[in-house]
């Protein structure tokens, strides 16, 4: 059968669920035939392969996958059919909180839109944990019988998630969710505020900071997860992350073997005795952050490495490739260390539920099941292939024919079986690591054959000469390799190495570096020296992630670059001590920072590894991926290709943009990929000269612009100081708040206004009297709103505000079939109410002077800046000047009207400094058709209007085209209350609104405001 060849697989919006799919034929090879609907998550199912006879090549299977059979996840498909369904039914079933939660990620008019398959992840969640029990119990039956019997004592869910698809933020949306509902009820079991999150290592670790809610760039703002008024409920969750290393006991005292011997006598040292006990390994790693806190919430990020051994075939098959046999080894020793620190943990804290994510959740080598079968608790699935669909990551192109003409595949499709012979075991000492590096004519030919397309992508990126002042750093060549004798010997012929000449006569004798082959990745300087900043990198990844010190061997292997990468940080940061810097934690922040620019690993060009790179390394600039080791399974073969998958830009196509949802596609973005079987998306490999997509813009702020950067209050409301103690209400049509069984759970949370929440059924909550509901609307009303100018709170009003409440409550409140007036008790239906009582007393209060519109704070967060817009774009961008701008680049949503504005700004000479309002995070609070929302002006300006540069007047300016209701509302919310009330606070400086039509008349209409000002 012919090789089908894709060149653009990419069918469906990331942001829909998909609704096409390439089909799969029989032999689990994929054609170019367009099927509609969803394709059924399956899981490829190993089948053993007949041992290979003595030096038949034909029978050297490994890598073959042509025998794996495709099976339908059944459980899966069950799940996502019941949650579909749920889904078109309005999520029924929910509390109040979650439901908020569900429509603000699904909100289309969203600035920064989350994934399908973030959401269809929560989704699931939500409905095993809410829903299941009432409308599927089966599902929880079978889920129940998977835990017994594979982790008896832990329910655990998987949730796989191709690499790039973002499961860091559905960790965020989890605790989110989770958070929120145990604040607002906290007597419910199903939620907590507790959570361990559990990594593979510490490069893992260190990048899920983000997931503390006081984290500078923490995702909850970040990512915009939730709304900014219930971001400070988050600052309650009690959060732990560690690695799963962090579970292995620890010595108590430092005693010598022999001691050891003679204090245990005949009895084997008992836990406790030297080392810790497991009492003592949970108390070091929860340590005092859960404190009296049980049954906390677990999230296993790559948890791919934790599973039980199967108990009835716990041993593997012998197998004869030394590398193979300490890879399974270690894969058992994590395994165990991993799962075992769990149970320690649930023995004497108690796991409410562990959350798996992971994009390969099989078991691995060693575990006594097949290599590569899917975990059964897995109940949601968005696979790599329907990733590449959705365009959520870059297309994988791997190599379909050569002109060899040797073998059934192309040669440097499944390189490792043509060389592993003619390459160094591990650990074996030899004399050609003293030599020039040779490598197998296969592997020489496939490393200068890749190396020759790099360097086009490297000449396109260098060739454009604005590259380095986007901010973009270099493209990244990976080499994956299988040992640290491999890995030198590719390293050294890439890079240069030493060659040792006898010294003459008394002279000793001396080491000159020889030139590395590949010219982009030599790290000789071409007079026999090493360059002061390398552009190769040679990593072990697994010693650095460990937290464990780097063997002998690899310290030797990698002398060189230490050296060289000690001096480039002392150079980088002259007041640091660089020798309280270990040599993992310099190589581990090299390694952390290659495609960031301004950090230490900026310029690297290629990385060699041991092993495979670190799981959550996150670079966006690999383009290309060598294999040098075996791959026996798919499994292997997506985690390593894994690596060069996250997309740099992730802006929607020109010609999509203004399209609804289902139709915007992201643009196509490569990564070439050879010794690597891979076989999802065939592909005719690198074109002959390199076609890329427009060329990604950094737009960030600047260090050398510092003086130029902008702050701005943020807001969570308004609210009207009213001088006079006599309070009138005015309600109108506008008042009216009708309540519909729509949004009516099965089960009611109370807001905790009084005393301690507590969760009842609705016949229950129908029991509480309506005085109470009034009393409860009357105090939020005053709590919320009705503050002195000093912000202090006003209680004498209370009896005021108590008769103004039953009087909404007579007139205002609508009750449709089934509802009842104590539903103004969820939080939701509790904030309208009391923002139309507060509107009411607004319009209808009597005062001896002029009310005064006060802003209502963010109560974290006050202040946004400039100073951390960082984010990339394909748009097209004007570059900003440097004495008006702190932020690089102006990004133009329109063909003109944005570079029109900039432009015209930086001419005119009231401008002291301005910046476009994208990825600031300013935003002004208003209501539309009783509905809270977000509006993003579009340009902040600081202005010289006759009060010198230490009093500026800083101007929102709103570039308007057509106008509708929703607009005119925005503006005018943005002139009537957000304007006074943050000149009335007057901690904010002074500040002004200007609303233009015509970009060309700019200067004109600035300057015609600041005089009529």
């Amino acid at each position: 059968m012919p090789q089908v060849v894709i060149e653009n697989p990419i069918l469906n919006s990331p942001f829909e669920e998909p609704s096409r799919h390439f089909r799969f034929d029989e032999e689990n090879s994929i054609t170019n035939e367009i099927v509609s609907g969803r394709r059924p998550s399956t899981a490829i199912v190993p089948v053993a392969r007949p041992r290979a006879r003595r030096n038949d090549p034909q029978q050297m299977l490994p890598g073959d996958f042509s025998q794996d059979r495709a099976e339908p996840n059944k459980l899966v498909n069950d799940i996502r059919l019941h949650v579909g369904r749920w889904r078109q039914g309005g999520h029924s079933g929910i509390t109040a909180t979650t439901r908020r939660l569900l429509d603000y990620w699904r909100d289309p008019a969203r600035d920064r839109k989350l994934f399908f398959c973030q959401i269809e992840a929560l989704e699931t969640a939500i409905y095993l944990a809410e829903v299941s029990n009432k409308f599927t119990p089966h599902l929880q039956n079978e889920l129940r019988d998977i835990a017994e019997a594979a982790n008896p004592g832990l329910r655990r869910e998987a949730f796989k998630m191709a690499t790039g698809s973002g499961k860091t933020v559905v960790m965020a949306m989890i605790i989110a969710w989770q958070t929120l509902n145990k604040r607002a009820n906290p007597q419910d079991a199903r939620f907590t505020d507790a959570f361990l999150i559990v990594t593979p290592g510490i490069t893992v670790k260190d990048r899920l900071e983000v997931l503390k809610p006081n984290n500078p760039s923490n995702y909850y703002a970040e990512r915009d997860i939730v709304p900014a008024w219930q971001r400070e409920q988050l600052e309650q969750a009690r959060i732990v992350i560690t690695n799963y290393h962090s579970f292995l006991p620890r010595e108590k005292i430092k005693v010598a073997k022999n001691t050891k011997a003679v204090l245990a006598g005949n009895n084997p040292p008992q836990p406790g005795l030297f080392t810790e006990s497991p009492a003592d390994v949970v108390r070091r790693v929860c340590g005092k952050d859960f404190g009296p806190k049980k049954n906390i919430l677990v999230l296993n990020d790559e948890a791919h490495h934790c599973y039980r051994s199967n108990p009835e075939h716990d041993d593997p098959p012998p197998v004869s490739d030394p590398d193979a046999r300490a890879e399974i080894a270690e894969n058992k020793k994590a395994a165990h260390a991993w799962l075992s620190g769990l149970m320690m943990v649930q023995a004497r804290i108690g796991i409410k539920t562990v959350y798996d994510l992971s994009a390969t959740p099989f078991f691995l080598s060693g575990s006594g099941y097949g290599e590569g079968s899917l975990f059964p608790w897995v109940v949601s699935d968005f696979a790599l292939v329907e990733a590449i669909e959705a365009g959520i990551v870059k297309i994988p192109r791997v190599p379909v024919a050569d002109d060899a003409g040797s073998g059934d595949q192309p040669t440097y499709r499944n390189l490792w079986l043509r060389i592993r012979e003619q390459l160094p075991r591990k650990g074996r000492a030899t004399e050609a690591a003293k030599a020039e590096p040779t490598l197998p004519g296969e592997l020489e030919g496939a490393l200068q054959s890749l190396y020759l397309d790099y360097e086009k992508r490297y000449r396109l990126w260098e060739s454009r000469a604005d590259s380095k002042l986007r901010g973009l750093t270099p493209p990244v060549f990976i080499v994956v390799c299988n040992n640290t004798n491999v890995s030198k010997m590719v390293f050294d012929f890439i890079s240069g190495w030493e060659k040792e000449l006898p010294g003459e006569g008394d002279l000793p004798a001396t080491k000159r570096v020889q030139a590395g082959k590949l010219d982009l990745f030599r790290n000789d300087d071409g007079r026999g020296g090493w360059l002061h900043k390398p552009n190769s990198f040679l990593i072990d990844s697994t010693q650095i992630d460990s937290g464990e010190a780097m063997t002998d061997d690899f310290r030797r292997a990698a002398a060189t670059e230490i050296a060289e990468f000690k001096q480039e940080y002392i150079r980088r940061f002259p007041g640091r001590d660089v020798d309280s810097v270990t040599t993992e934690d310099l190589l581990r922040e090299v390694l952390n920072t290659i495609g960031k620019a301004g950090k230490l690993g900026e310029g690297i060009r290629c990385v060699v590894s041991v092993s495979m790179l670190t799981e959550g390394w996150d670079a966006n600039t690999v383009t290309h991926i060598l294999g040098v080791r075996a791959f026996g399974t798919q499994l292997l073969c997506e985690q390593v290709v894994g690596r060069a998958l996250r997309r740099i830009s992730y802006s929607i196509t020109a010609d999509t943009v203004h399209l609804p949802a289902s139709e915007q596609r992201f643009g196509p973005e490569y990564a070439e990929v050879y010794g690597i079987p891979f076989s999802f998306i065939p592909s005719a490999g690198a074109t002959k000269e390199p076609v890329e997509g427009p060329l990604p813009t950094r737009i960030r702020a600047l260090p050398e612009r510092e003086a130029l950067a902008m702050s701005f209050p943020r807001l969570l409301g308004y609210r009207f100081h009213l001088p006079e103690r006599r309070l009138i209400a005015a309600f109108t049509s506008d008042s009216a708040l009708r309540l519909s069984t729509a949004s009516i759970p099965s089960e009611v949370e109370m807001a905790a206004v009084v005393g301690q929440s507590e969760f009842h059924t609705l016949d229950a909550l129908r029991q509480i009297r309506p005085n109470h509901v009034a009393f409860e609307l009357a105090k939020a009303t005053l709590e919320r709103f009705l503050h002195d100018e000093n912000d202090e709170a006003q209680p004498w009003l209370f009896p005021q505000v108590l008769g103004i409440t039953r009087e909404w409550l007579d007139k205002c409140l609508q009750l449709g079939d089934n509802t009842f007036m104590q539903l103004l008790l969820f939080g939701q239906n509790k904030h309208l109410a009391i923002e139309r009582i507060y509107d009411g007393i607004r319009e209808g209060s009597q005062t001896a002077g002029e009310k005064r519109v006060l802003p209502i704070l963010q109560p974290y967060d006050t202040l946004g800046s400039t100073d951390y817009v960082d984010f990339f774009t394909t748009r097209p961008t004007f570059a900003t000047d440097a004495a008006h701008s702190h932020i690089s680049h102006v990004v133009a949503d329109t063909d003109v009207w944005e570079q029109n504005v900039a432009y015209k700004l930086e001419r005119i000479k009231e401008v002291i400094r301005f910046v476009k309002n994208d990825h600031l995070g300013f935003t002004i609070p208003y209501t539309f058709q009783n509905k809270e929302k977000q509006y993003t002006p579009d340009f902040l300006v600081d202005i010289d209007d006759g009060h010198g540069l230490d009093d500026p007047l800083h101007l929102i300016i709103e570039v308007s085209g057509e106008q509708g209701e929703m607009k005119v509302q925005k503006t005018s919310t943005a002139r009537t209350q957000w304007i006074p009330a943050v000149n009335n606070h007057g901690g904010f400086g002074r500040w002004s609104f200007l609303e233009i039509t015509d970009p060309s008349n700019l200067q004109t209409e600035l300057r015609g405001h600041i005089g009529a000002k």
